[in-house]
């Protein structure tokens, strides 16, 4: 397989205060640390932005939790993917309301499309090696997204911070197409063109599985109510207490034809402290059914909960090591397991630092599939469908997490799947833990 990827394993760190504090243990004022993160791919180009997280800690009598905490990602690939991301959060803006506010447009040039169901849908990663007698395309099981999402969530304290109402409205406006092989063979060799074939997701449009209405994306707005029940003694990385919530998702259609659904999110996170400062045990378990209605297949490899939600099963943020979005239906049951070991505690440059290595196992499955009519598929094409049922999807791995001040959190983790059905490894660069 010629798909060369490199990630370039040198990070900087610039870490400042914008106003002094008065001990090296308590934080006051403004403080910013600035990520940026360079990696290469034959098939997306080149890559290059930058992460940062700005925290005002005020007089510091709240410290290590922030008074308001603003997120900003801003990357581009040379062959059009990028991510802006704003994410705003605070308990006090709103007296008595935790809000959390966020803005961003994702363009992607190769999303990860596996099908449906888990298991039952084959992956052959012959299909995607050149070096194979089946090779096909390395864009085979991809296609393009366009994503812009709007969201505001407010969290209102019942019995002090530790129960909340939350009540919030999203927006999304999703594009979906094909890839753009054109774009993508720009400035290569012909040894590395991609041949313009079908890809699974070309597939599924012809033969109807993805209807005609939702082969090209929709836009969906969402409303949300939950309770929230938070007990951690802090959040970068609690050394106990516990996160647990219920939220009911319901997206309307005000389309002639559009989908209407709802969403049920039960997550429950659990935080134990083993050797005190040292090392602690975090597991989190998420069941996240559909109630009712049509979710349209762009919407469906999502995970949602009381902060961040993005992406579904598979990848950076649910299960390590495994394909992104490999793991696709109506009804999601999802895992992860975590140590941490604070191995290294340090004052640098009058900041509080720490370097902590993490072990991990993730497993997750489909708990009810998304309909599909298997009698639309050409018959030569059934080996794709496999016979087996659904069964759990593992993966284990080895985690870095370099924090500094309790907050900014550089969690580097490298998965690797207990079967490869769901491909091989991963390797991971991003902010902050993923529970």
């Amino acid at each position: 397989m010629k798909k060369v990827l490199l990630i370039l394993s040198l990070f900087v760190f610039y870490y400042t205060q914008v106003q002094a504090a008065d001990t090296t243990k308590i934080k006051k004022g403004f403080s910013f640390g600035l990520l940026p993160v360079v990696a290469y791919d034959t098939d997306v180009g080149f890559k290059y932005g930058a992460l940062t997280n700005i925290y005002f800690f005020g007089d510091g009598h709240t410290y290590p939790k922030y008074l308001h905490s603003l997120y900003i990602e801003w990357s581009r690939t040379t062959k059009g993917s990028g991510i802006n991301q704003m994410i705003y959060d605070s308990d006090y803006l709103i007296p008595k309301t935790r809000v959390t506010f966020e803005a961003s447009y994702f363009t992607e040039k190769a999303l990860d499309f596996f099908g449906f169901n888990g298991y039952p849908a084959v992956y052959n990663a012959n299909f995607k090696d050149n070096s194979s007698k089946e090779y096909l395309t390395r864009m085979y099981y991809k296609h393009e997204r366009q994503q812009m999402k709007l969201k505001a969530d407010f969290q209102m304290f019942i019995w002090e911070k530790k129960l909340r109402l939350l009540m919030g409205l999203a927006y999304y406006d999703t594009q979906v197409g094909t890839v753009d092989i054109d774009n993508l063979n720009k400035g290569k060799k012909e040894s590395d063109l991609l041949p313009d074939t079908a890809t699974l997701y070309d597939k599924y449009v012809s033969w109807g599985i993805i209807k005609e209405n939702e082969k090209n994306g929709g836009v969906n707005p969402m409303g949300r109510l939950g309770l929230v029940y938070d007990t951690r003694n802090q959040e970068g990385n609690p050394m106990k207490g516990m996160w647990s919530e219920i939220l009911l998702l319901y997206a309307p259609s005000f389309e002639k034809g559009g989908y209407s659904y709802a969403k049920l999110a039960l997550t429950h996170r659990q935080y134990f402290t083993l050797i005190k400062e040292k090392i602690n045990l975090a597991y989190r378990i998420s069941y996240q059914p559909k109630l009712w209605g049509t979710i349209p297949f762009y919407m469906l490899p999502f995970i949602y909960n009381s902060n961040i939600n993005r992406d579904g099963l598979g990848g950076a943020k649910t299960l390590r090591g495994i394909l992104r979005n490999r793991i696709v239906g109506d009804d999601y049951l999802y895992g992860n397991v975590e140590t941490r070991w604070k191995f290294l505690r340090k004052v640098v440059l009058n900041q509080n630092l720490y370097l902590a290595l993490n072990l991990f196992v993730d497993g997750g499955l489909v708990s009810r599939e998304h309909e599909i009519d298997k009698s639309l598929l050409p018959e030569r094409e059934w080996v794709n469908i496999s016979k087996e049922t659904e069964s759990v999807h593992g993966s284990y791995g080895l985690g870095l997490g370099v924090v500094i001040n309790d907050n900014f959190i550089l969690n580097i983790n490298y998965g690797r799947a207990m079967s490869t059905r769901d491909g091989l490894s991963g390797f991971y660069v991003n902010m902050n833990y993923i529970f």
